[in-house]
């Protein structure tokens, strides 16, 4: 990593802690609460012409109503194929076709699975935190090199590890805030 001094420290820091949290967002969308949204499908992988694609690269996506989600193969030879791919992907959903569209209903969750999900919803952000935190010890080692290499005084690095902190912590209480978001939705009934 490229740390030449405090500034590209902070650009760093920044950009990655910042990439971290639009990663824990992302993973975070896959993770269902009751209603129907086409992102709980986003980790689907169907088996087509020889390889495995996302479902949205071989059917579109829409959800008609809050308790359903409607694919739409581009090609109608990959109805069966995305039917298996969603039933196996452990997702809970048992979805059906008419021969020309497949129908996921979207089952209302049961007072257990909503508690896994939170688990799994702490389990992603704590992850998330710590790989905040990995970073934000990667770019402290940076800076602690600088100053032994006389690039930046006591003084600098001093700031820098102080402006890093505040940097680490309003990306934590980001992540703190998306598993807040999501335990509500999870937990509301």
């Amino acid at each position: 990593m490229d740390i030449s001094g405090p500034e590209k420290a902070f650009q760093a820091a920044q950009r990655r802690m910042g990439n971290a949290v639009e990663h824990i967002r992302s993973e975070l969308t896959s993770v269902r609460a009751g209603r129907a949204s086409v992102g709980i499908l986003d980790s689907v992988q169907v088996e087509a012409y020889g390889s495995r694609v996302p479902l949205n690269q071989v059917a579109s996506l829409s959800v008609p109503e809050s308790t359903l989600i409607v694919a739409n193969p581009f090609d109608p030879s990959q109805i069966a194929p995305i039917e298996r791919a969603i039933r196996n992907a452990n997702l809970g959903l048992n979805p059906s076709s008419d021969g020309k569209v497949v129908r996921i209903p979207v089952p209302p969750l049961t007072e257990e699975r909503r508690k896994e999900l939170s688990k799994l919803v702490h389990k992603l952000t704590e992850d998330g935190r710590n790989g905040v935190r990995q970073i934000r010890r990667e770019i402290n080692d940076g800076l602690k090199t600088l100053l032994k290499e006389h690039q930046i005084g006591e003084d600098d690095e001093h700031h820098a590890l102080d402006k890093i902190q505040k940097i680490t912590d309003q990306h934590v209480r980001n992540i703190d805030d998306l598993q807040k978001s999501k335990d509500d939705e999870l937990l509301q009934h």
